[in-house]
């Protein structure tokens, strides 16, 4: 069974519940797709929203990174 996790920033309210379920759609086509069919039924996402205070790189949080380059 194909397990996939999307983690993204959650961030301007989050995405809503019609897109994860666009995004689930497509990843889950695109997975069978690309393996000839295999996972079209059984692939399971998971989207996992992430705050931008718990999300660094170097270090420094990304609501930092991003305020400094506002």
């Amino acid at each position: 069974m194909p397990f996939i996790n999307i983690k993204m920033t959650h961030e301007d309210g989050g995405a809503t519940k019609e897109q994860k379920e666009k995004l689930a759609k497509g990843i889950t086509e695109l997975f069978a797709a690309t393996f000839n069919g295999r996972g079209a039924k059984s692939t399971v996402i998971v989207i996992e929203e992430v705050t931008t205070d718990n999300y660094s790189i170097g270090g420094e949080t990304i609501t930092n990174i991003r305020k400094r380059s506002n």
